[in-house]
């Protein structure tokens, strides 16, 4: 499980598929590929999520790497993991899905907020946390969580925007999540995949140009 979370802490961005249209599932992974995203997240809230992350990894065969989102309970976890998730994501700390990820060596990131549970979370065996949802705490929230647990990778989900992502990494953030403010539904639902992967080469070009910035002032 270690090599994934190393590969996440490379590409430091995971686009979250929310509520589209089943049709439009390879265009939007398209799209979003093409921008220079590696890490496709389907939520299981999602019509036909679990035949579109079949089909993902079948179409791309290895350029995405596909996981399942908003994994409520283990009952979702088997079905998401006997369609190919590659790894699992919670909006909640729920224990029996952790260890239901270890005994099948696929990574979950777990959501998390407090100290008790981002602590109890990597205990079970969870490869990193995701700190959610990180826009309604404080700015310096992740650095304040982060000083006495400095060696549990956390993720940032929920309000992550052009602007703030890259102070959530100057914090020490591994990656982030990236929900409508990157795939954005109006824009699938016209088809214009064009401008969703303009806005995810914006999110990689800000991640690859460094971490130094805290603005969009000079973009």
């Amino acid at each position: 499980m270690t090599h994934l979370v190393d590969e996440l802490k490379k590409k430091k961005l995971v686009a979250i598929i929310r509520g589209i249209a089943y049709k439009d599932g390879e265009g939007t992974a398209r799209a979003l590929k093409d921008g220079g995203i590696t890490f496709l997240e389907v939520t299981l809230n999602t019509d036909n999520a679990l035949q579109l992350i079949e089909d993902l990894n079948d179409h791309f065969d290895g350029e995405l790497i596909v996981g399942a989102g908003t994994v409520l309970n283990v009952q979702m976890a088997k079905e998401a993991v006997a369609a190919g998730a590659t790894y699992l994501v919670s909006p909640n700390l729920d224990e029996a899905v952790i260890e239901y990820g270890v005994s099948c060596d696929v990574d979950v990131w777990p959501g998390t907020l407090t100290p008790t549970e981002i602590v109890r979370a990597f205990e079970l065996g969870a490869s990193a946390v995701k700190i959610f949802p990180i826009g309604a705490v404080g700015d310096d929230y992740l650095k304040n969580i982060r000083g006495p647990l400095p060696h549990i990778p956390m993720m940032v989900t929920g309000g992550v925007t052009l602007n703030n992502m890259n102070h959530y990494f100057s914090q020490g953030a591994v990656a982030a999540g990236l929900g409508s403010n990157l795939v954005n539904n109006t824009l699938i639902a016209k088809g214009e995949f064009s401008q969703m992967t303009a806005m995810a080469k914006k999110y990689t070009e800000l991640v690859n140009g460094g971490l130094a910035h805290d603005s969009l002032t000079k973009h």
